[in-house]
């Protein structure tokens, strides 16, 4: 009987690993938003490592959670962008108010530091559960479940 030493299958199963990571922080690896899945899940959106303060394409303050590609927004919150980014006008009332992060699943950061911004729902009677969050620092998150989760918003 010869016994090898599982070294060899390790660093491949190690290295491809690393591989896909990189992939993941380079922004070559992302899903669809806005559908249904949970971070983690099959076809969820990538998750941004918070170790690796030198991965190109995901800035400091998104480390750590799932991230989605602007292109990969619904196209309504790539509108609210396009609004924010104007100045407005704003459909709601309520847009550019100041988000409290009351949740703390954001980056903690002083009051004030964070605006929403609504991302119409088609069919939905109300503002829906979509909302942009921006910070002072242009940082933005997006969520669709009004605010249990965020994904960092790579532009």
């Amino acid at each position: 009987m010869v016994i090898r030493p599982a070294v060899p299958r390790a660093a491949a199963l190690l290295g491809a690993l690393l591989a896909g990571l990189l992939l993941l922080l380079t922004g070559c690896a992302t899903s669809g938003a806005g559908n249904g899945s949970s971070p983690g899940a099959p076809g969820s959106t990538a998750t941004a490592a918070a170790a690796s303060p030198g991965a190109s394409g995901v800035p400091s303050w998104a480390r750590g959670m799932p991230v989605v590609a602007v292109a990969r927004l619904p196209v309504q919150a790539r509108d609210t962008l396009q609004l924010i980014d104007a100045g407005g006008p704003f459909p709601y009332r309520q847009d550019g108010t100041v988000f409290a992060n009351r949740e703390r699943l954001l980056p903690r950061q002083p009051r004030g530091h964070y605006h929403e911004y609504t991302v119409p729902t088609p069919g939905s009677p109300d503002r829906g559960a979509r909302r942009l969050v921006t910070g002072e620092s242009r940082e933005t998150y997006y969520t669709d479940d009004h605010y249990r989760t965020f994904k960092a918003v790579l532009r």
